[in-house]
């Protein structure tokens, strides 16, 4: 099995910083990608942004590029996500997951650990 731990979530003021991690433990080497999912009440979850566990390639969803960054510490079996000039619209769960990735990075079904969400709030 995969475990999954999020942290780092918090209140913040619109335009500030967070910085979210995923620590993963178990068995990592049933999964090849990891993504950082959110979900704001009453919405679908969205992918925002996913690596691969080799680090070489990161997706971004297009209402936080240039704000987010995704990175990972393998030796320590960590994915990141830092968030800067957060927005109130960024309010919402963030969830990690991790999976076995076979078609478009954004696709739920593909991803079988998740951890139990880390709530980010942003104050206007």
């Amino acid at each position: 099995q995969v475990q999954l731990v999020e942290s780092g979530g918090g209140s913040v003021q619109a335009g500030g910083s967070l910085r979210l991690s995923c620590v993963a433990s178990g068995n990592t080497w049933k999964y090849n990608f990891m993504v950082w999912f959110r979900q704001a009440p009453g919405k679908e979850r969205e992918g925002v942004a996913g690596i691969n566990t080799g680090g070489v390639f990161t997706y971004y969803a297009d209402f936080v590029q240039g704000r987010f960054t995704i990175s990972q510490d393998n030796a320590k079996n960590t994915v990141y996500l830092q968030m800067n000039s957060l927005k109130p619209e960024d309010t919402a769960m963030y969830y990690c997951a991790a999976g076995l990735r076979a078609g478009s990075w954004t696709s739920i079904g593909q991803y079988s650990y998740w951890g139990q969400g880390t709530q980010v709030t942003v104050s206007s």
